[in-house]
This record gives C-alpha cells, sequence and structure tokens, in this order.
C-alpha cells in the first residue's frame, strides 16, 4: 500500500536532510545501486521504495508522521468545541422573551458571515497565507531552517478550520430541529432599512431557489412574508399567531444549504488540496532533481590511490560525479573565452554558452541568471582550478537558487588547463570541494572535466 503524500514529502525531507551529512560518494553509490536494482526487477525507482531501501530496518507502517498527528490531535480537540458552539449560537439566534418576534433577517446575515469566513479560510489555503503562523508556532525564529511542513501549514490549517466549523453547522442545525420540536418559534423579518415586503420577498424567493422544486413548503408566500413583518415600537398585537412559525421550513433550509454543505463541500476540497499540494512540493523538492541525477549517472573512480594529504579531497580514492547532459555552460571569470572546446562538453541541441563574473558587471550577472531561469535542465559551471573559489562565485551561486532554479542541478567543474581543457589536480580539487560543502546546497555539485585518455571505469 502507498503511503500518503504528506507522509512521503515528510519522510523524503528528513532523508535529504540526514543525507547532507554524508559525501557525494556514499549518496552517488548507494542511489545508484537502488536505481540498478529496480532496472534488473524491471521495476520503476520511485521516491517510496527509495526510501524503504536505505532503511531497510525501519518498519513501514501507513501511520501518520508524528508531526501530522499533532495537527490531527488539535483537530479531534477542536471538534467538541465547535460543536459546543454551534448549539450556544443557535440558542442565541433562537433566543425569544415572548416581546418580539426572532428575526429573520438576522440569521441570514449570520449565515452570510459563515458564508464569508468560509471563503477567506480558503482563500488563505489558496494562496498559502500565514496570518496566524506565530500563534502556532511562537517558538519560531528566522534562524529555523525552513521544512517540507511549514510549505503545508496554511493547508493543514484549512483541514483543521473547515472540519471545525462543518462539526458548529451541524450542530447549530440539529439544536434548530429540537427547538422547533420543544418550543413554539415566532419567526418575522425587521430591518430599519425601508424596505417592501415586496423587495424583501424577492431576496427570500432568491435565497430558496436551490430548493424550490425540491421542498416548496419550505419557501415562503407572499402573503406570509407580508403579514410578519414586525416593528420594535409598532403595534404588538399579533394576528394568527400559528402563521409566524411557518418560517421554520425555510431557516431550516437556509441553514442546511448555506452554512452545512459549503462547509462539507471545503472540508473535502481542503483535504484533496492538502494532498495536491503535498505531491506539488515533493515534485519541486530540491533534493529529488539531484536524486534522479544519481539514479541515471553513473559513479566515476578515477585511478589514483588514496593520498593522506589533508589538503586532499577527503572522499575515499577522490571520487566525484560525473558530468550530467547538459545543454548551458557558464565560463565564470573568463575561462576557456578563446576556445571553442567547452562547447564538446555540452548536447549539441539548443546549447547555449554563457560569460559570467571576472570582469562582467553584475547586471551582466543578473541578465545570465533571468536567461537561465526560462531553459531547464543541468547547468556546467566551469572555472579555473588554481584560481580559489571565491565570496563572488558564492554570490553568484545562490543568486542563481533564488532566481527560480533551486532544484536545478549546476555541476561546477574546475579545470587545469585552458588550450587544451585539462582536468584539474587533486590538490587543486581539494579546495573546491570544500567550497561546495561550505554551500550546503544537495544540488551543487563537483565534477572532474572527462578526458578520453584518463584511466576510469564507470559503475553501470
Amino acid at each position: 500500500m502507498s503511503k500518503s503524500p504528506v507522509t512521503l514529502l515528510l519522510a523524503f525531507d528528513d532523508q535529504v536532510r540526514r543525507d547532507q551529512n554524508q559525501s557525494a560518494l556514499f549518496l552517488h553509490r548507494r542511489d545508484r545501486r537502488y536505481a540498478l536494482d529496480c532496472h534488473a526487477q524491471q521495476q520503476k525507482p520511485s521516491l517510496a521504495g527509495w526510501l524503504n531501501h536505505i532503511t531497510p530496518h525501519r518498519p513501514e507502517t501507513l501511520q501518520p508522521d508524528a508531526r501530522i498527528k499533532r495537527w490531527q490531535r488539535l483537530s479531534r480537540l477542536l471538534l467538541p468545541v465547535g460543536a459546543l458552539l454551534g448549539v450556544v449560537t443557535m440558542l442565541g439566534l433562537l433566543f425569544y422573551d415572548g416581546s418580539q418576534q426572532i428575526n429573520v433577517t438576522v440569521i441570514i446575515g449570520f449565515v452570510a458571515l459563515q458564508g464569508l469566513l468560509a471563503l477567506l479560510t480558503t482563500l488563505q489555503a489558496l494562496f498559502g497565507w500565514r496570518p496566524w503562523g506565530r500563534l502556532l508556532t511562537p517558538g519560531r525564529g528566522t534562524d529555523r531552517p525552513t521544512t517540507a511542513l511549514d510549505g503545508l501549514q496554511p493547508q493543514l490549517a484549512a483541514c483543521t478550520a473547515h472540519q471545525t466549523a462543518l462539526v458548529f453547522t451541524l450542530a447549530g442545525l440539529l439544536t434548530l430541529l429540537a427547538m422547533i420540536v420543544v418550543q413554539d418559534l415566532a419567526f418575522g423579518w425587521s430591518t430599519t432599512l425601508r424596505t417592501s415586503a415586496e423587495s424583501y420577498g424577492a431576496l427570500i424567493h432568491g435565497l430558496a431557489t436551490p430548493w424550490q422544486a425540491l421542498w416548496p413548503a419550505a419557501v415562503p408566500s407572499m402573503a406570509l412574508i407580508e403579514q410578519t413583518q414586525f416593528f420594535r415600537l409598532g403595534d404588538p398585537r399579533i394576528a394568527e399567531p400559528a402563521r409566524y412559525g411557518d418560517w421554520w421550513p425555510f431557516v431550516c433550509m437556509l441553514w442546511l444549504t448555506y452554512a452545512v454543505l459549503p462547509r462539507l463541500l471545503l472540508t473535502l476540497f481542503a483535504r484533496l488540496h492538502l494532498r495536491t499540494q503535498a505531491r506539488r512540493q515533493l515534485l519541486r523538492h530540491p533534493g529529488r532533481q539531484s536524486l534522479l541525477y544519481r539514479f541515471d549517472a553513473p559513479t566515476v573512480e578515477t585511478a589514483s590511490s588514496p593520498s593522506t594529504d589533508p589538503a586532499m579531497p577527503h572522499q575515499p580514492e577522490n571520487q566525484f560525479h560525473s558530468l550530467p547532459a547538459s545543454r548551458d555552460l557558464i565560463r565564470w571569470g573568463g575561462v576557456a573565452h578563446d576556445t571553442d572546446e567547452p562547447l564538446t562538453l555540452m548536447e549539441r541541441d539548443n546549447s547555449r554558452l554563457f560569460d559570467a563574473g571576472g570582469t562582467a558587471s553584475l547586471a551582466h550577472d543578473q541578465a545570465v541568471l533571468n536567461e537561465l531561469a526560462e531553459r531547464e535542465g543541468p547547468v556546467i559551471l566551469l572555472a579555473r582550478a588554481w584560481e580559489p573559489p571565491t565570496g563572488e562565485l558564492a554570490d553568484f551561486i545562490q543568486e542563481a537558487r533564488r532566481s527560480r532554479s533551486r532544484d536545478r542541478l549546476l555541476a561546477l567543474v574546475p579545470i587545469g588547463g585552458e588550450q587544451p581543457l585539462t582536468p584539474a589536480s587533486p590538490r587543486q580539487l581539494a579546495q573546491w570541494q570544500r567550497f561546495v560543502e561550505r554551500q550546503k546546497d544537495a544540488n551543487l555539485w563537483i565534477c572532474q572535466l572527462p578526458t578520453p585518455d584518463r584511466e576510469a571505469r564507470q559503475h553501470g
């Protein structure tokens, strides 16, 4: 059985965070092994299967995540609160001390308020607003990293609010029916506005349109509307008092149609929207794109012997990611500007060379990022290995992530020579590897320049 999209998203996000402490080689080997096992079994690699593969000793469970359980407990606690408020509210609306009728206009206005609140709750979930965020997470500070759950809180809150409101309206409807049975409710209508009975009747008949054919008796007649209008300082004498109770079918259908049913439909929609939002976040998760590349790309191992020099890359056997297929290449700081050899590192169709950094202006770099944001696929960033990584390059990478490319693979390739292109030495790669590790970016890879004469072997 498949996991809930919300549970799958949270489990995947947790695993990606744990993987940040692992070396790129370990991750590449582990994930590539899983992909090869799937291909051997004629299965398609999946995120759920990958999670089960890397945590074989964890029992598979369909129980929701503990963080989701907290929301579920909150929802269950609010259900009796909603029911109690529904009873009290309906008793307040039907309060009758014998001096005046129960004003149908007040009930219509309260139902309209319910619809407005339901609309605002739905909009905050659709647009991801969190005006109540600090109430639910009072200890949240700016230094706390953002998790996948943060992006789902508007939808989780909408589910909780709609469920509570649904119980509120159901309790109100049951209270209304009970009061109709045990008391002789006298309804009427009144308003400060100078409104004729014909205008008020048009409003009532418009509201009764949905059930007009289903239950004609629940549509007040014009005679009833004209007869039940009252004024506070008017003549208190009432002719045919039993007629004032004929409003109850309309009031019941009004509450059922405009308070209960919308909340029921919006509760179902909120649950569907939560699952859809979880699937969308899973597809856009920064770690997913990197994982898919590790599934497809074979690992590359050089034949050089391990080094004990602390300046060397700490990865065993100096292993790095293989260069991904790409149509976009950035020449950083003017590297290899006078040669077309970088074109051999790219796919032939629709390929583009970009220049950034060095003497280029910030406006030029931003223009490059804007153009890259409109394209798809991995990006190769070529840099001189003998020059130390600069803060300007780190800023460029961070700005690239903010330019709608957070989940895009960026392959950093330090080179040892420009004409012809030659790979960087292990000592030169050491400083670049430490630079990549400091960025804490799962989609920032360091790759070695592929050369035909390099003694290499590929897994897979």
